[in-house]
């Protein structure tokens, strides 16, 4: 007690009066915090949870009690009932509201043995949880670091063996209109259905290379399979017009024939008499 501070000025402060006192600025102030830093022994407490608009005094309490306890402590409700006053009906009540809020999780886990336990995950703040989610496993990569993907392109409504194999054909023998035109396998897997689809609009393969081919850019081509994939889909032809065949040929019209027994005209493949004139069919062509 007789210890001397350090800290203590060599003079008294002259008293502070007036509109400078502290305690003045807020004369009707009804809370004063006397508040003294902690060192050891306690737990951050965040103001959505002590301040929560929905959540009981007595949720809001338990749940500063659980967030204080070590891992591994028991806190279902008989313990805590055990622990506090309030009984038990009242302290699942508030379980469950944090549940419902967030802070609190229970999930039922089979330990070896297949006994099947339940643990009470305590989250001190709702929805940045570090365990709710697991970190899915890296995808492995399917196409060379630092490569771009292609863009899409048309493919054929009927992609036949042969109409791919005539396509990618076409494709590999771009490189002798222009050299910046060698096309990877990776490439030229992936445009060959774009070209197939030309094809299959009555497309010649010759009117196929000289849309690929002509026009190009002067300087050098950084992605020419992204260039292609873009003439593919943007210079798409329409497909071509749906002809319909007759289903039945239209019938003959036989000539004109001069009845041998009334002078009258009919219609006959052969000369012969009319419907009427004729007694007897045998031998005599029918009338049309």
């Amino acid at each position: 007690m007789d210890t001397q501070n350090p800290n203590v000025p060599s003079h008294a402060h002259a008293p502070v009066t007036g509109k400078k006192h502290p305690n003045q600025r807020h004369p009707r102030a009804g809370l004063v915090h006397d508040n003294t830093r902690h060192t050891t022994r306690f737990t951050v407490i965040g103001n959505h949870l002590a301040q929560h608009p929905e959540l009981s005094l007595l949720a809001i309490g338990l749940s500063v009690h659980i967030q204080s306890l070590p891992a591994g402590a028991r806190v279902d409700f008989k313990t805590l009932a055990a622990r506090f006053p309030e009984g038990t009906t009242r302290i699942a009540a508030a379980l469950r509201e944090l549940e419902t809020h967030g802070y609190l999780r229970r999930e039922r886990e089979r330990v070896p043995g297949g006994r099947i336990i339940t643990r009470t995950i305590s989250c001190n703040q709702p929805g940045h949880s570090r365990t709710a989610a697991p970190r899915p496993a890296p995808r492995k990569r399917t196409r060379p670091p630092g490569s771009k993907l292609l863009p899409a392109v048309p493919h054929p409504a009927h992609p036949a063996p042969a109409l791919l194999r005539q396509a990618t054909d076409l494709l590999t023998g771009l490189h002798r209109e222009d050299t910046r035109l060698l096309l990877s396998a990776r490439d030229t897997a992936h445009l060959a259905p774009g070209v197939a689809a030309w094809l299959e609009r009555d497309v010649t393969p010759a009117a196929v290379r000289h849309a690929l081919t002509t026009d190009l850019p002067p300087e050098a081509l950084r992605r020419p399979a992204a260039l292609l994939a873009h003439r593919l889909t943007a210079q798409l032809p329409p497909p071509p017009p749906f002809v319909t065949s007759p289903a039945f040929p239209p019938p003959a019209r036989h000539p004109l024939q001069t009845c041998d027994g009334c002078d009258r005209a009919f219609r006959a493949p052969a000369p012969g008499r009319c419907r009427d004139c004729r007694t007897d069919g045998a031998g005599l062509p029918e009338a049309a």
